[in-house]
């Protein structure tokens, strides 16, 4: 094994990807008796899992070069509910749709002397499972140029701070929206409430906003419940090696 080299780290779920980073490095100091420095090029969230690209020695320098890249997920959605986080790690509630009423409220009642009534008000109610059909629409228009504005619980840094631990402080601050590029969204799973899919995107794409996006536009709210990323550019997760290899 070369000081300076690529490595494909199939990352699991629970650890951070600064983790993934310090086991590397240990297990590299370990094996060639000195410091060897090892740093990443784009993280993934503790729940997710999947391909992580490590960088070692000399090309650290490359690594810019990386994180421009296309990227591919598998994404399970939980319709319905929302999280403040946009993920499992979050506080879970379920979805209200304030502005829509119960189908049985949709249409003018009549009295038994055939007097029109008022219709109901709206009244505030949960999510209604929505169609395969409705899914697929709502999916498609995501494809192309979109605005995305990141969640706050990132590693997007705000006056050099990291935007989750201004977050975890209670901290009020704006996170500047982005456009990225969605090139394909595909269905791979549906049984409501539970959506998984497929998005090619480039760099820079949020799934956790996507996801969040997807479920405000369904009209039952959503969040990530699994992430896994499959490749990125054309380095592919059937290439890398599980963590427990540099952790022996």
């Amino acid at each position: 094994m070369d000081e300076s080299q690529i490595i494909l780290i199939d990352k699991p779920a629970g650890i951070s990807s600064f983790g993934v980073v310090a086991k590397v490095r240990g297990y590299l100091k370990t094996k060639f008796g000195h410091k060897v420095k090892v740093g990443h090029t784009g993280t993934l969230d503790p729940f997710a899992t999947g391909l992580l690209i490590l960088l070692t020695g000399k090309m650290t320098k490359k690594s810019s070069e990386f994180l421009k890249l296309d990227k591919v997920y598998e994404a399970t959605l939980k319709l319905g509910y929302t999280s403040t986080t946009g993920d499992p790690e979050g506080e879970i509630q379920q979805y209200v749709n304030g502005n829509e009423a119960p189908e049985d409220t949709l249409s003018r009642s009549l009295c038994e002397d055939g007097e029109q009534q008022e219709r109901p008000s709206p009244v505030t109610t949960g999510a209604r499972e929505r169609s395969e059909k409705d899914v697929s629409l709502v999916l498609h228009s995501f494809i192309g140029k979109i605005t995305q504005t990141p969640p706050k619980f990132s590693a997007i840094k705000i006056n050099g701070q990291r935007a989750y631990k201004l977050a975890r402080k209670g901290q009020d601050f704006e996170i500047p929206s982005r456009e990225v590029k969605i090139y394909s969204i595909d269905i791979l799973n549906y049984a409501y409430p539970e959506l998984k899919i497929k998005v090619h995107c480039s760099s820079g794409t949020y799934i956790r906003t996507l996801a969040e996006d997807i479920g405000q536009k369904l009209g039952t709210g959503a969040y990530l419940t699994e992430l896994r990323r499959i490749k990125i550019g054309t380095y592919d997760i059937k290439d890398a090696l599980p963590l427990s290899h540099f952790t022996k």
